[in-house]
């Protein structure tokens, strides 16, 4: 979770301040001053922003287009790859962002007081559609807000992240809320089966709702 209320200058890429004073002449024989810092701490910032994406196997220069009919909703997706709420958080963020909220939900070793081995999600072919859908209608009951949501598919290990999300808003509140909205609605509607496969017995086949 990142909250970035009260600091607005705070953004990945943001344009680094001039000052405008009068510059003093330099005295003979003193070396030149040295780069003004800010500058160079907002590159390095950018910089690791795209080390970022590009890690993810984005691209830094692309721009997020929104989905759906609000123009709130920059992701909704199910996936085969790997996923981050980190790369959610770079797509949702703005200069008006006060706050942004992730959720990652995470493969566990244990259900129902098992061991879990591992996970394999299969989805309906209206899983993508009804993602856009349940996006859509958290951005229509939280108006400030902009979303980016993805669900993974396939064979999955303990650890690995199944669902990733981020909510931006101009206030935490708002954010808070929309973030665990749309968390509960997507367990809700997504129609996702899953696997598990446990370390003594038998694999088990379950709707990934609820």
């Amino acid at each position: 979770m990142t909250d970035q209320a009260d600091r607005p200058d705070a953004e990945p890429g943001a344009e680094p301040t001039t000052s405008l004073r009068p510059r003093t002449p330099p005295v003979p024989g003193t070396p030149p001053s040295p780069a003004p810092a800010p500058a160079s701490e907002a590159a390095g910032e950018e910089a690791a922003a795209d080390a970022l994406v590009e890690a993810e196997g984005g691209d830094p220069d692309a721009v997020a287009t929104p989905t759906g009919p609000s123009g709130r909703v920059l992701l909704a997706e199910v996936v085969e790859t790997v996923l981050s709420a980190a790369e959610c958080s770079v797509i949702v963020e703005s200069r008006a962002s006060g706050a942004v909220v992730t959720f990652e939900g995470v493969v566990r070793d244990h259900d129902g007081g098992r061991e879990v081995a591992a996970l394999h999600y299969e989805q309906h072919p209206s899983a993508g559609e009804v993602m856009g859908a349940v996006a859509e209608q958290i951005a229509a009951e939280h108006p400030a807000v902009t979303i980016a949501v993805q669900h993974r598919v396939g064979d999955l290990e303990i650890g690995d992240v199944a669902l990733a999300c981020a909510v931006a808003s101009p206030h935490r509140a708002e954010a808070f809320a929309a973030c665990a909205a749309l968390v509960d609605l997507v367990k809700e509607r997504l129609p996702i089966w899953k696997r598990q496969a446990f370390t003594d017995g038998p694999d088990e086949w379950t709707a990934s709702l609820g």
